[in-house]
């Protein structure tokens, strides 16, 4: 997981009237949200062999203009591979890719259908008939580890493709608090309560586009009982039975690793 803040190396800003040079960064994505690196795993420099839809400027990347592209091409990098190898790329990638997602979705008013403006200050799309504005839109949800004794609760999830197990986590529904939002979703995935709720830190996630909220409770009171949905199975692990993650991208990994090195 990224410690440091985006913004060590990066200013906020928008157009998209202005053209890159040779030495800004190009942020080039296909319709797969898969980045364009050079065979030396460097972004492009210039876009001449790109077939373009859009190009933005988003701002400055170690004091250099920075732009997000969508263009048409095959065997691009999922983020995910990025950040094995570049923790800075994927940082600003994947700022970069949320901000595509939010442009592409919103080039035409959702209530009119009018092509929209970008505001010239705010990052906001504004519609010239109705007057509707589309903000970038992220999904919050919450992640908590979940402790009883010494024992940590662990999950199998249906839509995992490998037996691992992981920790309860969820989106955040209309009309509820955070921390509603972390009872429900225990109580609906695994039928315990828990109590002792601390907030511990946050994510930026863009697969495809979460705020995830760390949480660790302890164990209250009731039988486990998954909902057989989204939850298969469910037990509480030792310290020593947790099978670790292949990646540390995740705060999952975080809230697992902050576990095994508290001592109870």
């Amino acid at each position: 997981m990224i410690e440091k803040s985006l913004y060590e190396n990066y200013q906020i800003a928008f157009s998209d009237n202005l053209k890159p040079d040779f030495e800004d960064y190009l942020f080039v994505f296909n319709d797969n949200r898969e980045l364009f690196l050079t065979p030396k795993k460097e972004l492009p420099k210039t876009l001449d062999e790109f077939d373009i839809e859009f190009c933005l400027f988003i701002g400055k990347y170690n004091s250099k203009n920075c732009f997000v592209v969508n263009a048409d091409f095959k065997n691009g990098y999922d983020l995910r591979e990025v950040y094995e190898f570049n923790h800075d790329l994927y940082h600003i990638a994947g700022k970069s890719v949320l901000v595509r997602d939010w442009y592409i979705s919103h080039r035409f008013c959702g209530r009119c259908g009018t092509k929209t403006q970008l505001d010239e200050k705010d990052m906001m799309l504004k519609c010239p008939s109705c007057g509707q504005v589309h903000y970038p839109r992220i999904a919050p949800a919450i992640i908590v580890a979940i402790r009883k004794d010494d024992e940590l609760l662990m999950a199998k999830h249906s839509y995992h493709d490998n037996i691992r197990y992981a920790l309860i986590a969820g989106f955040v529904e209309p009309g509820e608090s955070i921390e509603e939002a972390v009872h429900r979703e225990v109580l609906e995935e695994v039928g315990i309560k828990i109590k002792n709720l601390k907030y511990q830190r946050s994510q930026s996630w863009p697969f495809p586009n979460s705020l995830m909220l760390a949480f660790t409770a302890e164990y209250e009171s009731g039988d486990i009982k998954v909902d057989g949905d989204e939850i298969l199975k469910a037990n509480w692990f030792k310290k020593d039975e947790i099978i670790r993650y292949n990646s540390d991208i995740s705060i999952s990994d975080w809230l697992i690793q902050d576990f095994i090195d508290k001592k109870y």
